[in-house]
């Protein structure tokens, strides 16, 4: 919902500010409509319908893939296009990937959204509106920025919808920004009072090979990146999400492990800094090849070795183009059942 807007209505119309909590206060409990707000005059209900859609933006489509999770499309006003996703987990973590735009700036490689014409940045009601989709679906209590775009180009409006995400039930410690580096965005989070977490996305322990995947690594280097990301650490006492997306023949070699392990923990460090999410590639036809299971816990055995903590995140939603790196909006998603009607990799 337009929230700006929804504060304009009710003081045009002479309601007091209590009014707007109480519309947030049903949203954020996953009310589908006005009608279901009864502590509403039903005048004021109605007044609202025909004048404060529901959504900010439009559900052009929806998919849903055998392990549960949930893949819609959307389209501002304009009619600008982005996905987020839902993910459910056997543990019962209910996980929300959000976007910050429509579309990304800074063509990595190997990501679909890369290759996607930018947009424009997303509000804050537009950021919270994806989330409130999937809360009307069930409850919350995870989310990570790492749909469509960089949050730290967008980094207002991610703050602002950080602030209201604990209504829907998602804490600011079950929070993660991620950012390909973008180093002035790292030291502001770093001085912001809500306790979210950081991932940067890596992807390379050398700067040229970093360089030819992530052109940003030419305006903020990995180890000007690495250097916010510590300096973030050391005030948040926080480990930092490092995201590692595996490349056959790219990235994926034992040296490189080694590499990548002297970047995150250096000699002088008690402990290291940094918690690396090993990424199985998900094909986006930018010609790239997801490293064979072999080379993933070769290069995980590698780090562990090595001192550093280390995952391997599990894929999900692939069949339906909503894994990590697979987000693009060029077309209508598959239906995965259900009508799409008007108003998506945990860390």
């Amino acid at each position: 919902m337009d929230l700006e807007l929804l504060d304009r209505t009710l003081a045009a119309e002479g309601e007091r500010s209590f009014r707007s909590r109480q519309v947030w206060g049903w949203l954020a409990r996953g009310a589908r409509d006005y009608e279901q707000m009864t502590d509403l005059p039903a005048g004021l209900r109605e007044r609202l319908a025909a004048e404060v859609p529901f959504s900010s933006l439009r559900l052009l489509d929806q998919a849903k893939a055998g392990d549960g999770t949930v893949k819609a499309l959307f389209a501002t006003t304009e009619g600008h296009p982005l996905e987020a996703v839902l993910m459910r987990f056997r543990d019962g973590r209910r996980s929300v990937c959000l976007s910050s735009q429509s579309g990304c700036p800074l063509t990595c490689t190997f990501c679909a959204t890369g290759a996607m014409r930018f947009a424009r940045n997303l509000s804050v009601s537009e950021i919270l509106d994806q989330a409130l989709h999937f809360r009307r679906l069930g409850p919350l209590d995870h989310c990570v920025f790492m749909g469509m775009g960089e949050p730290m180009l967008n980094l207002d409006a991610v703050l602002g919808a950080c602030e209201r995400l604990p209504d829907l039930g998602v804490t600011h410690r079950r929070t993660t920004i991620s950012t390909v580096g973008w180093v002035p965005g790292i030291r502001r989070l770093a001085e912001c009072d809500m306790p979210v977490r950081l991932a940067l996305s890596l992807h390379a322990p050398e700067e040229a090979l970093r360089s030819e995947l992530m052109p940003v690594n030419e305006r903020f280097p990995l180890g000007e990146a690495l250097d916010a990301c510590r300096e973030f650490y050391a005030r948040r006492r926080r480990r930092v999400f490092v995201e590692y997306v595996m490349l056959a023949g790219v990235n994926d070699r034992y040296e490189q492990a080694l590499a990548l392990a002297r970047a995150l923990h250096s000699p002088g460090e008690r402990s290291c800094p940094f918690k690396v999410n090993l990424i199985p590639y998900n094909p986006t036809g930018s010609g790239y090849r997801g490293s064979g299971r072999g080379a993933i816990d070769a290069f995980r055995a590698a780090l562990q070795d090595a001192g550093i903590p280390v995952t391997v995140r599990l894929t999900r939603g692939r069949e339906i183009a909503a894994a990590c790196g697979q987000l693009a909006a060029e077309r209508p998603v598959a239906l995965g059942g259900a009508a799409a009607g008007a108003g998506l990799a945990g860390a």
